[in-house]
């Protein structure tokens, strides 16, 4: 048998810690480039949301000047013993507005929301292929997050009492059941509210995940009707400050 040289020996130690060496830094580089793309996609999806909320810190800013100078202007008016029915008008006008109970247009988008077309794989549960309250939901949800001023679901105005619910193999909305398609409108800065439903990990890249169809269309001009329904209050009331 061959004696082996102690010198091969050391030479062949210091091979494989080099090699250990070199394949370490080749895993840290990748690491590394894997992070750094990580951080980047995280920092650019918060300066989005920091702009979201930045906006909507100058509209709430915007809408408290505009209240305290209906409020003036009507003081104002007060004050001259005149016709106030004008200025009572106008603020009925956005009221109504604000409630829901005026038709409006204006640019926004339209969602269009399908069951999956694909074969269902007899293993899995075939719920996952067909489009929940939970799902129309989200994306209601992500486009009042995004700024949406105005939203109806297949012709009904979603307003704060409107209810969006399974019913059976349909949805019901304002008490009134629609089967799939579901046609989503909203009104308001279209881009805005298109990155918030594309945005990584968020509602479209959920809903198509499972198969199920999302159609999202921007649009110059977007119909939104009013709220045909009824709003009873019987528990709520104004609270009566004192003096009054």
């Amino acid at each position: 048998m061959k004696k082996i040289n102690p010198a091969q020996i050391a030479i062949g130690l210091v091979c494989l810690i080099m090699a250990f060496g070199v394949t370490l830094q080749i895993k840290s580089v990748k690491y590394n480039k894997a992070v750094n793309n990580t951080d980047y996609t995280r920092a650019a999806d918060l300066q989005a949301l920091l702009r979201q909320e930045r906006e909507k810190n100058d509209d709430l800013v915007k809408q408290v000047i505009q209240y305290k100078d209906d409020l003036q202007e009507i003081k104002s008016q007060a004050s001259k013993t005149g016709n106030l029915s004008e200025v009572l008008t106008t603020q009925l006008e956005r009221a109504e507005l604000l409630a829901g109970l005026t038709e409006v247009e204006g640019t926004g988008i339209i969602i269009t929301l399908r069951d999956s077309r694909k074969k269902t794989d007899i293993n899995l549960d075939p719920n996952l292929n067909i489009i929940h309250d939970s799902d129309i939901l989200s994306v209601i949800n992500e486009l009042r997050d995004s700024g949406a001023e105005a939203i109806s679901l297949n012709g009904e105005r979603i307003v704060a009492t409107s209810e969006v619910r399974c019913a059976g193999s349909t949805v019901s909305v304002n008490n009134n059941r629609y089967a799939e398609p579901f046609e989503i409108k909203a009104i308001g800065d279209s881009a805005n509210m298109e990155n918030a439903l594309l945005m990584r990990d968020g509602v479209y890249d959920t809903l198509t995940a499972y198969g199920l169809e999302v159609n999202i269309k921007k649009a110059t001009k977007v119909v939104v009707g009013n709220f045909n329904g009824t709003m009873n209050y019987k528990y709520a009331i104004p609270v009566k400050k004192e003096g009054q």
